[in-house]
């Protein structure tokens, strides 16, 4: 395929990425990363073969040695990524981000990388669900669309969980590390949940964290300063002060906040204090306890590093994580990340990272797109009040673009439509 085969849009996301490959690699990634959007059956490599290379110019074990054994690294795909997407939508300001693991179902006992690990989505306070395949951290920029709603959560960094190797934390820690190495001069606003809490004590440098505290963590009041003349060392942590549910419970003077949770404003009663929670880390944290104020729902703990943070700002940080959750999904889902059957080698990481980096540039082009020439969303008898659109919506909107081209450069324009409409057929066929 040709690169002035595709609309100059989609191509030139991709070109941005072509000085890490060699020129045949180049060509395959270009071809492979198209037919994975255009893909209506399983996302397979032999699956994704018909629309990434329907005139067979190449053998497809070409296409599976991109992803096994051919010289590039993924890590220079995600640098160049969060360059383009930070430079987009935070070019200047403090850059949020999300952090967060997921499984990838697969089978086949000899995939490398692969292992049985706790699955999130089916384990239960009362159970617990493993299943085997391949466990990820990763790491997604925030970004809030100019429409409005939930923020879209675009992987910038990945990491792969192997036995044995560097935990979940320690793998985090490295995301977290190098993007501060990429860049140098900028600040972080982390959002994860409580497993990752104890990143707070890890020194991650220009690096914030907002994340959930235990409900019985055994929390300090800051230390006083140590009386002059008194001999040892100054103090690190003050009085034990009481749990942060039991503190919830001695509270008699609330604050009213409006907050923005996943794009909805809402109210909260709130409480914050700067305390020490030693366990996790030896630097002040700013504690806040959420409340509802109906009473409903029951008392949320979470913590920031950040002191200057306000405690509405805390809680919608939290709240804006979820938009990783619908990352892991809409992955899974649409793109069909859990389905490329690779398995020795670097196949499987690789598969699986460059389904979320897929991810990411479906959204770049949609955003761009939307930007200089919106694009309407289809109307449906049974969704007229729909106003902002999803991933499906734009993963459609990038197909409808890419399809009448692809066609005009297999067929001509002078082919028989019957022609035409047996392709069409016969991709439709083994649509999953």
């Amino acid at each position: 395929m040709n690169v002035t085969s595709l609309p100059s849009a989609w191509p030139d996301l991709l070109l941005y990425f072509f000085p890490i490959f060699t020129a045949p690699t180049a060509a395959i990634f270009l071809q492979l990363m198209t037919g994975w959007v255009l893909c209506p059956a399983r996302h397979t490599v032999t699956g994704m073969l018909p629309c990434a290379d329907p005139t067979g110019q190449r053998a497809h074990d070409a296409y599976h040695r991109f992803l096994s054994q051919a010289a590039w690294h993924m890590g220079d795909l995600w640098r160049l990524l969060a360059g383009r997407l930070i430079g987009r939508f935070y070019p200047v300001g403090m850059i949020r981000t999300d952090l967060d693991d997921t499984l990838f179902h697969h089978t086949g006992r000899k995939m490398a990388g692969a292992g049985w690990w706790r699955d999130a989505v089916r384990s239960t306070g009362q159970k617990v669900v493993h299943a085997w395949g391949l466990n990820l951290v990763v790491l997604t920029l925030r970004v809030q669309p100019f429409w409005g709603g939930e923020p879209l959560g675009l992987p910038i960094n990945l990491r792969l969980h192997r036995k044995n190797g560097p935990s979940l934390i320690e793998l985090a820690e490295a995301m977290l590390r190098e993007l501060t190495e990429w860049f140098p001069q900028r600040q972080f606003l982390t959002a994860a949940d409580g497993f990752y809490a104890c990143l707070a004590g890890r020194g991650i440098p220009q690096t914030h964290l907002i994340s959930r505290m235990r409900c019985d963590a055994a929390i300090y009041d800051l230390p006083r300063r140590k009386p002059k003349g008194r001999r040892g060392p100054q103090p690190k942590k003050g009085v034990r002060l009481p749990t942060p549910e039991q503190l919830a419970r001695q509270v008699r003077r609330w604050t009213r906040v409006k907050t923005c949770e996943r794009g909805k404003p809402k109210f909260r009663l709130v409480y914050a204090r700067r305390v020490i929670w030693y366990h996790v880390s030896h630097q002040p944290v700013l504690l806040v306890i959420s409340r509802d104020p109906a009473g409903k729902e029951p008392d949320d703990f979470f913590f920031t590093t950040d002191l200057r943070l306000t405690a509405a700002t805390v809680i919608g940080g939290f709240a804006g994580r979820w938009s990783i959750e619908d990352t892991f999904k809409n992955t899974k889902q649409f793109l069909g990340g859990q389905e490329p059957q690779t398995w020795k080698h670097l196949g499987p990481e690789r598969a699986a990272a460059l389904s979320f980096w897929l991810y990411s540039l479906v959204w770049t082009w949609y955003l761009q797109q939307q930007q200089r020439r919106p694009i309407a969303l289809p109307r449906r008898p049974w969704y007229l009040a729909k106003r902002r659109p999803s991933f499906q919506d734009a993963l459609a909107a990038l197909r409808r673009t890419l399809w009448p081209e692809r066609i005009k450069s297999m067929f001509g324009k002078r082919t028989a439509h019957d022609e035409i409409t047996r392709f069409l057929i016969e991709a439709l066929a083994s649509a999953a």
